[in-house]
């Protein structure tokens, strides 16, 4: 046993002796003093290998020292590990551990009263109360899951102007100097002067965590961003000061990202973000198990009572956290050395939407537009946004066709471009763009999209299902329409339900069908078969014509083929049943149609209610998205655009330009829909494919069926692509809507 543990030794010594000494970089004199004589302690302990400090001065220098290898080591907390590890490629090796309750890590939260009515989703317009500026818990964390979830829009990456205008006052303990809002110290209180007011310091009465728990205490503000701990702190008689004498942690509440609420004892699982503790970073070529080795060998001599030299205490040199945290317990190997794994996706989105930095931002911003009336809105638009100061300004960059915008923006010879269905997933799938903002088409619906349905009148004696549509008569709303043609029949095709031949989908549909009305069919050699049902205009003239001459043509002609018994199932939107029944159209053939009498056929051979639209659909049609390169500050694009909503949004607006009207530049649908009433943020759905839906998506590739096309070909190889990937990203991508 005894030769085993030698050879061990001797092969530690030999591995160490490979990396001939650590250079520790240090971002202060203080802590330079700390690493000199943890240096010594070391050294005269046989520790190897040698440990050697450098002065860094600051935590930027230190992480560009280490990638030009004049370094090999630093602590940093989260934000700093987010900029070391983006910009520089570091890798975090070794982890501080706190306590045993949490471990690596603890919880930002945000606290409200238990007699308030507030939720995340309502913070907008209510007193806030923060750590200090640019604290993490306090501000990082809670602004940049805000900005991140799309609640708090920042134009320019001005934060603090966005915080303010966010929140109707606040107290942001540091934010008092000459570029910040004054709302951002109007809640704070000073010493007990009334002197040192907004300080970050401990004279400002508000300052810091128990500093913010006390201004939503007494009632200064609505919402306190704090850690988890903070409310046990400083309640239920375990503070002595007097302000916290009577508190009961009872009477508060942790606002869940959600939007419900929970006990403050409930931290685990209500939060805002779990804050990774801090991590000594080194170069991706560094051996981390190395550097473990000496700190953990370290740590085993110097982190107790006996000793001269303490790695976790900095009182000696007048400071605190020189090195590591003085609350650190002990320090543990990173397993997974990946910046992005060791913060965790809360927190790296948080940070992430931090990082709206306003001197990385184009100065215009180049807007892409594919015909000549869009060149003379977009003309308009720049002036417009131009004179109300909004940034960055807007440069059009004029192309023939939507998927030469892609292939510029893909280039970063443009910058945005608005999209529709397909085209964004020709813009994701073959450039590899992202969703910036979309557009949203009515005030009281946050899905900003619409469902593709399946709708059948209530029949208890025939209630047939979707797998029992073979030999059916069909309503669609018309040939090539989203809804009433693309959607149900991609879909069905790329089930197998209906099987084409020789890439003759017209020919196909007419063979599943028994008869059919499907407006604008009439064209060609298309089989009589798809106009069958159609009944024209009042004389019987346009019979199956894609125009309201055609009775039965768009969504209400569709349910009303259905409603007059001329087809079994209409394919049309969630809201036409609604549209013509129960009273709301007045036209003869509707008047007395109930919504009750007629159901959905859901995907899962299942019936549902027209009400249960959401869960019972064949997809979920996306709105229309910016689209842009991935490298672009998606944040300061929505930020740009939310503000200019402000003013041309509504189409009374009293500033000449209207953002979703054509009608002034003889076209439609330019740039944005006309029906558009706002640009919402992307939220969850980052990507083109979390954008569209994987409904969507499998009725897109129906339609362009592999030995159909060249993008067909494109298509197969995804297909056998997606075979690789992980499950888990399957399952997520399957989880969509």
């Amino acid at each position: 046993m005894k030769s085993s543990r030698n050879v061990f030794c001797l092969l530690f010594v030999h591995v160490a002796l490979s990396l001939e000494r650590v250079r520790w970089c240090t971002v202060s004199e203080q802590e330079f003093s700390k690493c000199s004589d943890m240096s010594e302690a070391f050294d005269g302990a046989g520790i190897l290998p040698p440990l050697v400090c450098t002065k860094g001065g600051s935590p930027a220098n230190c992480t560009q020292m280490i990638k030009d290898d004049l370094a090999d080591a630093v602590t940093l907390d989260g934000r700093l590990i987010y900029q070391a590890g983006k910009e520089h490629g570091l890798k975090p090796v070794v982890g501080e551990v706190y306590d045993q309750e949490i471990g690596i890590s603890y919880y930002a939260v945000a606290v409200v009263r238990k007699d308030s009515s507030i939720t995340i989703n309502s913070l907008k317009n209510v007193t806030s109360c923060h750590t200090g500026i640019n604290k993490t818990a306090g501000w990082d964390v809670p602004v940049g899951y805000l900005i991140d979830s799309g609640r708090l829009a920042a134009m320019g990456c001005d934060l603090p102007k966005a915080v303010s205008d966010y929140f109707s006052a606040s107290c942001v303990p540091g934010a008092n100097g000459i570029n910040y809002p004054q709302s951002l110290c109007q809640l704070c209180k000073g010493d007990l002067n009334g002197q040192k007011k907004c300080e970050r310091s401990s004279q400002e009465q508000y300052y810091d965590y128990s500093g913010a728990f006390r201004c939503l205490a007494e009632r200064a503000g609505e919402v306190a961003f704090v850690k988890h701990s903070t409310v046990p702190e400083n309640t239920d008689g375990r503070s002595p000061s007097s302000w916290a004498r009577r508190l009961r942690s009872q009477d508060f509440e942790l606002l869940c990202r959600d939007g419900t609420r929970a006990a403050v004892t409930e931290w685990r699982s209500c939060h805002l973000a779990r804050v990774p503790a801090r991590a000594v970073l080194v170069r991706p070529d560094t051996d981390g198990a190395l550097v473990f080795q000496l700190l953990n060998q370290g740590q085993q001599r110097f982190n107790g009572v006996g000793t001269k030299f303490q790695m976790f205490d900095s009182a000696a040199y007048g400071a605190q956290n020189l090195l590591f945290r003085d609350s650190t317990t002990e320090l543990v190997e990173i397993g997974a050395q990946n910046y992005q794994a060791w913060l965790g996706e809360e927190y790296f989105r948080a940070v992430h939407a931090l990082s709206c930095d306003p001197n990385s931002l184009p100065e215009s911003l180049n807007w892409c537009v594919v015909s000549t009336e869009e060149i003379w809105k977009c003309g308009e638009m720049a002036v417009a946004f131009k004179q109300k100061n909004l940034s960055p300004t807007i440069q059009c960059i004029s192309a023939k066709t939507k998927e030469e915008c892609m292939e510029l923006i893909q280039k970063k010879e443009s910058h945005a471009v608005v999209l529709g269905g397909a085209d964004i997933y020709t813009a994701g799938k073959t450039y590899g763009l992202v969703p910036a903002a979309g557009e949203s088409y009515s005030a009281d619906d946050s899905s900003n999209a619409y469902y593709a349905v399946v709708v059948v009148k209530r029949n208890p004696s025939n209630a047939f299902t979707i797998n029992d549509l073979q030999g059916k008569k069909s309503c669609h709303t018309g040939l090539g329409r989203t809804a009433g043609w693309n959607i149900p029949i991609g879909l069905l095709i790329k089930r197998g339900v209906i099987k084409t031949r020789d890439c003759d989908i017209p020919q196909a549909v007419s063979e599943f069908f028994s008869a059919s009305c499907i407006p604008g069919a009439q064209q060609g050699n298309s089989p009589p078969k798809l106009c069958q049902l159609c009944i024209g205009d009042d004389s019987g003239n346009h019979k199956c014509s894609a125009s309201s001459q055609e009775r039965y043509y768009s969504y209400n002609g569709a349910f009303r083929c259905l409603a007059e018994g001329s087809g079994d199932v209409a394919f049309v939107k969630h809201s036409t049943v609604f549209e013509n029944t129960d009273g709301k159209n007045p036209d003869s053939w509707a008047r007395d149609l109930n919504s009750s009498d007629f159901q959905l056929l859901c995907p899962n051979g299942a019936r549902a209610e027209v009400t249960q639209f959401a869960e019972c659909h064949l997809a979920r049609v996306p709105a229309q998205a910016v689209m842009v390169h991935p490298d672009t500050n998606v944040f300061a694009l929505y930020g740009l655009l939310d503000k200019a909503q402000d003013y041309f949004g509504n189409s009374s607006n009293g500033n000449g330009f209207k953002m979703f009207d054509s009608s002034a530049f003889q076209g439609k649908n330019l740039i944005f829909k006309d029906s558009a009433v706002e640009i919402v943020p992307v939220g969850e759905r980052r990507t083109y494919a979390e954008w569209l839906g994987s409904e969507y998506i499998e009725s897109l590739e129906g339609m362009q069926t592999p030995q159909c096309s060249s993008a067909g070909n494109r298509i197969r190889q995804y297909l056998l692509l997606t075979t690789a990937v992980p499950l888990l990203i399957l399952s997520q991508i399957q989880g969509l809507d």
